[in-house]
């Protein structure tokens, strides 16, 4: 770690120190406690700048803390029972917002704005540069300040704007998806975190999956309140793709204010834990060898993220597994309706299996991980499947075979929620982790604004080259996939072989702040 890793602490002055004291973390100026070398054979400084975790570890320091396995399981459902449901709603909320363009599309949406040629294409291509733009932005704000209260007000506002989609005219709508990309930007991150801050690692990709799973309850409940407006259209004022923007943002902002009020920035301020069992779920997360996160930027894990192969393993991952989202997502029901030939009225109920096939999928690969123990592989197993499904979309002679193949598509975030739980199991430091997560993002966004432009207008209503790029990005992901986890599996494999480094002189070392690099003791999540 380097001594020059905060310019706001001034100087570093050196003190043979071996413990933390609750002076050192109100010491403004950085000092070194101790040193060791790191697995890489760097010589590490662990300083007073450390995780926010520190401040309650030493609060209580010196306590017979035992958890035993009764305890635990309490914790982990009460923790379950108050944190998953809200942020699976808000994650259902948030994927029906952005269908909400798709859906619009066949109600109205496209005639009412005068779109043609690649027009319409621009309109989630937008939307995901307004995302790549600001990802880091909003990144550093869930750093530096509380992770649920800023991401609620990103939420509240992100609301507002997706019901204002219904007043504009083509520019003024094109304005309007360029800023939900911005509001949305943080919603990911957050949940990234949070998932971190409150579930062991080996918890983790189960239950990212459940929130992120909930696009799929997000695409079946989208796909009913759009075929309900759509059937009863001629009982309200406005259009119906009008109504889909009114109805999910006043949706959006609801949940905006639930999250602000329902999710503590971190578990030492749970409304819902008592004193005892914050104690208990602070003594939980310390097998992660991370705590709850660091809101001082630090140069030195900056680089560190740069320089780490695996953030761009992560990066070339996220945009070939979004250039075929990006274009399912905008032209899915248009494919239904052109492509398939269904209604307007069964495009959109249609859409509904794909969304239980989702949510289904997603959340039984990730439990069946466990009896696998390892999530990459069982991610590989899954993604091989969806290069399959995506050559039967592109390549089956028939319609059924097709159909098959859109459905099954739906099991491609499996790949996504595994690297996304691996940014939260398998980079330590707090600034590492929202550099590593701004990058993968921003492939993300990459991808995703991409995918729509794959669907060329002259090629209507087949769009080949789509479906042709559609594959060849998911043979790529695939291999992306692979490299993370021979890459993962050495690295241990690397450090097991290696003397143990004695780190019992320090102690609350693993809330120290210190890397994945730097920490002896760490070991990834396979």
């Amino acid at each position: 770690m380097s001594e020059k890793s905060d310019e706001k602490f001034g100087e570093a002055r050196v003190e043979p120190v071996a413990s933390f004291t609750k002076s050192d973390l109100e010491d403004k100026n950085l000092h070194v406690l101790t040193a060791f070398v790191s697995p890489g054979g760097k010589e590490v400084k662990i300083t007073n700048n450390v995780d926010s975790a520190m401040k309650y570890a030493l609060e209580h320091q010196g306590e017979d803390i035992v958890i035993d396995d009764a305890t635990n399981k309490r914790l982990l459902r009460k923790i379950d029972t108050f944190l998953l449901p809200v942020m699976c709603l808000l994650y259902m909320c948030q994927f029906m917002d952005k269908l909400t363009t798709s859906y619009s599309s066949i109600l109205g949406l496209r005639q009412s704005l005068h779109m043609k040629g690649d027009m319409y294409s621009w309109t989630t291509t937008c939307f995901y540069l307004g995302y790549l733009v600001f990802e880091f932005p909003a990144s550093l704000l869930l750093q530096r300040f509380p992770v649920a209260k800023t991401v609620s007000a990103f939420i509240i506002v992100w609301g507002m704007i997706l019901a204002l989609c219904a007043v504009p005219q083509y520019p003024g709508f094109i304005a309007l998806r360029t800023i939900l990309g911005m509001l949305e930007s943080a919603v990911t991150p957050a949940f990234a975190i949070i998932t971190s801050q409150w579930y062991k690692k080996e918890e983790q990709f189960l239950r990212t999956a459940f929130w992120f799973a909930s696009n799929g309850i997000g695409t079946i409940v989208g796909s009913a309140i759009s075929w309900g407006l759509y059937k009863n259209a001629e009982s309200y004022s406005l259009p119906a793709w009008k109504l889909v923007f009114v109805v999910t943002g006043c949706m959006t902002v609801f949940l905006g204010f639930l999250v602000m009020a329902h999710i503590p920035d971190n578990p030492t301020g749970a409304w819902f834990l008592t004193k005892e069992e914050k104690v208990l779920v602070v003594e939980r997360i310390r097998s992660n060898q991370q705590g709850f996160g660091n809101p001082r930027f630090k140069k030195s894990q900056f680089i560190e993220a740069l320089q780490d192969v695996r953030t761009w393993l992560f990066f070339l991952f996220a945009i070939s597994s979004n250039i075929p989202n990006g274009g399912i997502t905008s032209f899915g029901t248009i494919l239904l309706k052109e492509d398939f030939g269904y209604s307007t009225a069964d495009s959109l109920l249609m859409q509904m299996p794909q969304g239980a096939v989702e949510i289904v999928g997603c959340t039984l690969f990730a439990w069946l991980a466990k009896y696998l123990k390892s999530r990459t592989l069982m991610a590989v197993g899954v993604t091989a499947v969806v290069v399959m499904s995506q050559c039967l979309l592109a390549f089956a002679p028939t319609k059924s075979g097709r159909l098959a193949g859109l459905y099954l598509f739906t099991l491609a975030p499996v790949g996504f929620i595994c690297v996304l739980s691996q940014v939260s199991s398998s980079v330590a430091g707090h600034t590492k982790k929202v550099t590593v997560n701004a990058i993968f993002l921003i492939g993300y966004c990459v991808g995703n604004l991409i995918g729509p432009q794959t669907f060329i207008s002259t090629q209507a209503p087949k769009y080949q080259g789509a479906k042709v790029a559609i594959v060849v990005c998911g043979v790529f992901s695939l291999l992306c996939l692979i490299a993370i986890y021979v890459s993962y599996y050495v690295d241990n494999k690397k450090r097991d072989s290696m003397p143990p480094v004695d780190m019992s002189h320090v102690e609350n070392y693993e809330f120290a702040d210190l890397t994945d690099k730097e920490n002896p003791n760490f070991r990834y999540a396979l």
